[in-house]
């Protein structure tokens, strides 16, 4: 159905005095969906042809996105976490992830739960290749938090080894750090990931997941 057809099947109730300021968020929302729709296609007709390629190419699952694919499944996690420098042992935990290709095949999303000093964990990364930049960038999000970290990076495809850069806020300091993820493709069914924190120029490994394959 168009959009078209949408605002065109509109109850005429949903206009009345009582229900306008309760439907007045999605009206909006859906006007702005419909000028979206309106202004690509007027932009669409007046791109040339080689303007049109690039933009398919930018939006197009490539072969990384195809790669990335590969991780799509359900994963046992066994966690070692260091709290900072001077920790000699980790404090050892086990979880699951669940991977899985969104929006057609261009983002991989891993869902991560389990428990840390007895709470319940949840945590959702999400991870991008940008066709454009030739970039991956990935942003997480957790329920031991309110923030949002994002890093970014590259492939060694002869190491078969990803390794992405950024900041992250740390609510001990109330400062951003500088943090570092190197993701390690073992095999089909093995991944290690290695997370390194950098506080006052001084770098060391926070935390370490091994990643099996159900």
């Amino acid at each position: 159905m168009s959009l078209v057809m949408v605002f065109r099947n509109f109850p005429v109730l949903l206009f009345s005095n009582q229900n306008l300021s309760i439907m007045r968020p999605l009206l909006n929302s859906m006007a702005g969906l419909f000028l979206l729709v309106c202004t690509l296609s007027l932009q669409a007709q007046n791109m040339s042809e080689q303007q049109q390629k690039a933009y398919m190419n930018y939006m197009t699952p490539s072969s990384v996105h195809q790669w990335m694919a590969k991780g799509v499944g359900d994963w046992k996690v066994e966690t070692k976490m260091w709290w900072d420098e001077n920790a000699k042992e980790p404090m050892l935990s086990t979880g699951n992830c669940t991977n899985s290709m969104i929006l057609g095949g261009r983002y991989l999303q891993s869902r991560h739960t389990s428990e840390i000093m007895g709470l319940p964990f949840e945590g959702i990364a999400t991870t991008a290749y940008d066709n454009g930049k030739k970039v991956f960038i990935s942003s997480w999000i957790d329920n031991m938090g309110t923030g949002m970290s994002q890093i970014e990076g590259t492939l060694d495809e002869k190491a078969q080894t990803i390794t992405m850069k950024g900041t992250a806020f740390d609510p001990i300091t109330g400062k951003d750090c500088t943090v570092r993820e190197v993701q390690k493709f073992v095999d089909d069914n093995t991944m290690v990931m290695e997370y390194f924190v950098n506080k006052g120029g001084k770098e060391y490994k926070s935390m370490e997941l091994k990643l099996t394959r159900k």
